[in-house]
């Protein structure tokens, strides 16, 4: 056990895994009690866990905390993206999103225009979705022992066929639905006073359109997230090493948008360990590949590509690099960039 807690346990690294792993050893050691009671969750540090349900559907719950900075910035705010990344994680679950329950904590002296900005975006999006905020809880902290504002939520949704990530094996294609690194992109520049052109924004989005296409393929997709803190590096590393599977993916066929290129350069970042908050990758048995990827295509996700493949290995991840050759795709390890979600 690590002597003190550094901002990199918190960055969704390789870090954030290990400390989870260490501070609930006990609790992920029950999983396979609790999965004969039709609980499934912990074990898999998945985006949500999962109970039965008596009609034999599943409940899938997912909880997190929102602390970006800045608040507010181009293409969305504090608010909207914790309503998007709580629909998001249930539903790359394949579950349907139905209620979201919430905790916001307020720094004395804040501006109330301000907060009340962030949870209008926050309400807004949510109703949109048809996603429901049945409760929750408001607290103000003395100033300086909480920085702006904080939300955190929890999300409940229901899955016929849970999507879990380690349903993964040799022969399955990886699909990604749209251009990488746009969030993770804006918040570094705003943070680091970089100039941004009118097109840069930040992909924070529901992934609401996806929902119907993982239900028509039903156990045929075999993982889904959304590859938020630390990329689709992060993501597809977790994917080879929970399965024990070499993943290679083709760095042409990345979307990554000119200005995420430039901003990745300025700062000595890898574009694919950039956070996106509307994006999902999807791996699939090859079968049906082809068809979700027209289907994802006629259906909003017009830069959709079919990114890699899975082989038989022991959970490496491999990128073909724009000249040929492959090069090991290492998870993003230390603080990649500060408050990105």
């Amino acid at each position: 056990m690590k002597k003190n807690i550094t901002l990199a346990d918190g960055a969704g690294g390789p870090e954030t895994a290990q400390i989870v792993k260490e501070l609930f050893s006990k609790a992920i050691s029950m999983s396979s009690t609790w999965r004969s009671y039709g609980i499934i969750g912990l074990d898999l540090m998945d985006d949500s866990g999962f109970v039965q349900l008596p009609n034999g559907s599943y409940m899938a719950i997912t909880i997190d905390s929102f602390t970006v900075k800045p608040l507010f910035f181009k293409g969305g705010s504090i608010g909207k993206l914790a309503a998007d990344g709580t629909i998001n994680d249930l539903i790359v679950s394949g579950a349907r999103p139905l209620a979201i329950v919430d905790a916001i904590v307020v720094e004395e002296g804040m501006d109330m225009d301000l907060v009340k900005r962030a949870v209008d975006d926050f309400v807004n999006e949510a109703i949109g979705q048809n996603v429901a905020i049945v409760g929750g809880d408001f607290k103000v902290m003395p100033k300086g022992q909480v920085e702006g504002l904080v939300i955190a939520t929890a999300g409940i949704g229901i899955a016929k066929i849970p999507i879990t990530d380690d349903r993964i094996s040799h022969g399955d294609k990886i699909i990604l639905t749209g251009g990488i690194g746009e969030h993770g992109a804006v918040i570094a520049a705003h943070q680091f006073g970089l100039e941004l052109g009118g097109s840069a924004m930040s992909d924070s989005s529901p992934l609401t359109p996806l929902l119907p296409l993982l239900e028509k393929y039903g156990d045929l997709v075999h993982a889904a997230r959304d590859p938020t803190r630390g990329g689709i590096a992060m993501a597809l590393n977790e994917w080879a090493e929970v399965n024990g599977v070499r993943i290679i993916v083709n760095e042409q066929m990345i979307p990554v948008k000119d200005w995420v290129r430039g901003v990745s350069e300025v700062l000595g970042v890898d574009p694919l360990a950039l956070a996106s908050e509307g994006r999902a990758i999807l791996a699939v048995d090859s079968s049906i590949s082809e068809k979700l990827l027209k289907d994802l295509k006629d259906n909003g996700f017009t830069e959709a590509q079919i990114i890699g493949d899975v082989e038989k290995g022991n959970g490496e991840v491999l990128l073909r690099t724009r000249i040929g050759g492959l090069r090991v795709l290492e998870p993003p390890a230390g603080l990649m960039l500060p408050r990105i979600c």
